[in-house]
């Protein structure tokens, strides 16, 4: 079955406001199978005798009236159902025929007189959708498309659309409502597969409003002031009220309940609200009238009703506003000067204000309060009847700040309160501040960063730093210092802050490239801020590259490369970059270098030793190459080196020493030569050294006993001496493994020298018989041949013996001729 709207009744309570509404009567849900209440789902066999009472409608009114029972159809179809409106007893009235109708759609309702019900579960609208197919195709079922959100629902089989169970419809929250249907067949074969098809239809339902809502009064509360020169007949204030029903609202009357004695009147259709007497005659200050609003029906009966309370207040005339005093007389300008920051909560002593309203009573309460920049200052008192003295009292020391504001202007503003007037007046309050030392001198960055080139001369200008100090006068000076290890090739000017290098100062990007240091501003009286300063150094080019060594010698094998480096000592790029190129090569065109490693190649065509062997001038595998480094710098500097190379490959790497030589000197044989020769005097003086240490330590243990020589004494030639320098090997000094020390004397030794002996020299000849020994004699030196030494002959001083007899010179001819031999064979080889 299909209802008719529904709404919701509803009872509003604002602002002491009643309202007294006629409600709509709502039918009885007594579920499905029930033969009465709301005749939701009903149910009817088709073979049902006309005539026969098939249901009960069934509801209540909530204000307890009469409601009568109402049934409808729609003009297309029949009218199957009768009802009595008294009783709600549904009779069937035609033949019901399932096979041509298995669906009776009908509207019921139910009336008070005044309002109408839909109840939920009632029929509101069927939608019907048409497949032509036949069969499971061709069946259609309904849903919803949002089903949770929705008040509806929907028979899925018959498409009738109902309020759902527990639902209401009001028009004042929702004049309209938008439902999704959709109708979806049974589903069937298409072309091989599946399909199901389904059509959707937007279903508006508007509801319509009935009068379930009181009337509703605008602008509350209400008040109205009636004064000494107001007349009788003057209107004080008007009330404004509407039916809460908007959709059809009824007419709304306005009455005076209780509250006026007589002297107030209300207009019952505008609600302007008048007084009938004068000021004089009202006996009270304050009248609360209660004022009545009722909506009439169409009909002509009054129906909702609603009543607001109204003040009214019967005042004197305010005619004086708050007037400002200063010690002269009436004033609106009081000014003071005063240093900055004074301490928290002190008075402002210097400003003399009083202030007064001559009326009496409410008409002389105002307040006093500071109209400007906020939370420095504060007034009391804030409230003021008739007369009071005004102070201000500081609240914010440090916004008191002269650097800030030079001056603070004020407005000192007094208002009344409980005046409609609202009289009120101003005055002006201008503080003049005077300057404090308060500020300390703050740097403009807390850190400077300067770049000077390496070789700026002393006295250069490096940086200008800046601080300012926001105080006047001698107080806002700033006097600038620097400080800390990085700054003793700098000065500052104390005055304009601008740093600078000594004059002697010599500056070196490679020694120390960065400086860093403090600088101090300060003002007069010892405050004081500090910045870092950075002072980067700029690299200049002034240093050429260098090679390890300036003549260098490298072996390659072949097919790897071989490296010659050299470094720039300049601190930054690209003055301390390096590129190599090769400037000389003899033969040309054998070698390739790599520009920025220094790495050497040859060249791709070259693949064997015989290949070098053939372009090589003498035949060997040694180049000569001069390679030059030059630096990037601007103006760039270079510097060459000699590089000799010696080329082989990993086959004669991985021969004997003696097969590599043979190798390297098949095509020069007086070099193997030489180099054989070399060999055997290094064995040969080898084997003299082993000699001579057996000699002498044989005759320090007086194992060898040497036989006497007496030769003939001739004139001493001039004494020579000679270097041993082929007993240098490598890094060792060979002479010293066979340096002897004597013992010192004892019995078993013929020793007659003393001290520490020095290095190794040609023994001196032995003495003539019967002279003694010379206690100073020399110490003991290489001994070349045997000879003998005469016993200790202390009874006389013997006169020292030079090197220059004709013994002497022999021996030391013919060692130094084996010497020589030996070390002329030995440097040839090496």
């Amino acid at each position: 079955m299909r209802r008719g709207p529904r709404t919701v009744p509803a009872l509003g309570l604002m602002c002491l406001c009643l309202a007294q509404a006629n409600f709509a009567p709502h039918f009885f849900d007594n579920g499905l199978g029930s033969t009465n209440g709301n005749m939701a789902l009903f149910s009817l066999p088709e073979d049902t005798p006309v005539g026969s009472h098939v249901y009960t409608l069934n509801g209540t009114d909530p204000e307890g009236d009469p409601v009568s029972y109402h049934i409808s159809f729609d003009p297309s179809s029949r009218s199957v159902f009768s009802v009595d409106p008294s009783f709600g007893n549904i009779t069937l009235v035609e033949e019901l025929d399932r096979e041509r109708e298995d669906e009776i759609e009908a509207i019921i309702s139910i009336s008070d007189g005044l309002n109408l019900d839909t109840p939920a579960g009632s029929s509101i609208f069927k939608v019907h959708a048409m497949d032509k197919d036949t069969g499971s195709g061709g069946s259609v079922t309904y849903f919803l498309q949002n089903m949770q959100s929705t008040k509806f629902a929907v028979d899925r089989h018959s498409g009738v659309l109902r309020l759902r169970a527990g639902t209401t419809l009001d028009y004042e929250k929702a004049r309209a409502h938008f439902i999704t249907v959709v109708a979806k067949d049974g589903g069937g074969r298409l072309r091989g597969a599946d399909v199901v098809f389904s059509a959707t239809t937007v279903v508006t339902v508007n509801v319509e409003d009935v009068q379930d809502t009181a009337p509703v009064f605008v602008g509350i509360p209400y008040y109205g002031y009636v004064y000494e020169d107001t007349v009788p007949g003057s209107e004080v204030l008007t009330v404004v009220a509407m039916d809460g029903d908007r959709g059809k609202p009824n007419r709304i009357l306005y009455s005076l309940v209780n509250g006026s004695d007589g002297a107030f009147e209300i207009n019952e259709t505008s609600g302007a609200i008048s007084v009938t007497q004068s000021p004089a005659q009202l006996q009270g200050e304050v009248y609360e009238l209660h004022v009545q609003v009722t909506e009439v029906s169409s009909a002509g009966s009054p129906a909702a009703q609603a009543t607001v309370p109204v003040t009214i207040r019967i005042v004197d005339l305010n005619n004086h506003p708050p007037t400002f005093y200063g010690e002269s007389g009436p004033q609106n300008r009081f000014e003071l000067s005063m240093y900055e920051h004074p301490p928290q909560g002190e008075i402002l002593r210097g400003l003399k204000i009083t202030v007064n309203d001559s009326d009496q009573g409410a008409n002389a309460k105002f307040n006093l309060r500071l109209v400007g920049p906020g939370g420095i200052f504060r007034v009391v008192p804030q409230t003021v009847l008739n007369e009071a003295q005004v102070t201000i009292i500081v609240e914010n020391s440090a916004a008191i700040d002269f650097e800030k504001f030079k001056v603070l202007t004020f407005k000192l503003l007094a208002i009344e309160v409980n005046t409609p007037e609202k009289f009120s007046s101003t005055a002006d309050v201008v503080i003049q501040l005077l300057d404090t030392n308060d500020n300390v001198p703050k740097f403009t960055s807390h850190y400077y960063i300067a770049r000077i080139p390496e070789n700026a001369p002393g006295g250069s200008n490096v940086v200008a730093v800046t601080a300012v100090d926001p105080d006047t006068g001698p107080w806002g000076e700033v006097k600038y210092s620097i400080y800390g290890s990085g700054a003793d090739l700098f000065l500052i000017h104390p005055s304009t802050g601008i740093i600078y290098t000594q004059p002697w100062a010599s500056l070196d990007a490679e020694a120390t490239a960065r400086f860093n240091f403090y600088v101090k501003a300060e003002d007069m009286e010892g405050r004081y801020s500090l910045a870092e300063v950075f002072v980067t150094l700029l690299d200049v080019n002034d240093h050429y590259p260098q090679f390890g060594k300036r003549i260098q010698e490298k072996k390659m094998v072949l097919g790897s490369p071989v490296k010659i480096e050299a470094t720039d000592q300049d601190a930054e790029e690209p003055n301390n970059l390096v590129d190599y190129s090769i400037t000389r090569s003899e033969p040309a065109n054998v070698f390739d270098i790599d520009t920025h490693t220094g790495e050497i190649w040859l060249k791709n065509s070259i693949r064997s030793l015989d290949a070098l062997h053939n372009i090589t001038p003498n035949g060997d595998y040694t180049w000569s190459l001069e390679v030059q480094a030059k630096d990037r710098g601007s103006p760039s500097f270079s510097t060459t080196a000699l590089l000799k190379i010696d080329i082989t490959d990993t086959e004669m790497m991985s021969r004997s020493p003696m097969d590599a030589f043979l190798m390297q000197t098949k095509d020069n044989p007086m070099k193997a030569v030489g180099v054989l020769a070399g060999i055997m005097a290094i064995i040969v003086a080898i084997t003299v050294l082993i000699s001579t240490a057996t000699f002498w330590r044989n005759k320090k243990s007086n194992k060898v006993l040497p036989v006497r020589r007496v030769l003939r004494k001739r004139p001493s030639p001039a004494p020579r001496t000679f270097r041993i320098e082929w007993l240098k090997f490598n890094k060792t000094k060979a002479a010293a493994k066979f340096v002897l020390k004597e013992d010192p004397p004892n019995d078993n030794c013929n020793n007659n020298s003393l001290g520490t002996p020095p290095p190794p020299r040609a023994p001196a000849p032995p003495p003539p018989p019967g002279m003694a020994p010379s206690l100073g004699a020399a110490p003991w030196t290489v001994p070349t041949v045997s000879g003998s030494l005469t016993p200790p002959q202390p009874q006389r001083s013997p006169k020292p013996k030079t090197l220059g007899s004709p013994v002497q010179s022999a021996l030391v001819s013919e060692l130094r001729q084996k010497f020589e031999k030996k070390s002329v064979a030995s440097k040839a080889y090496f």
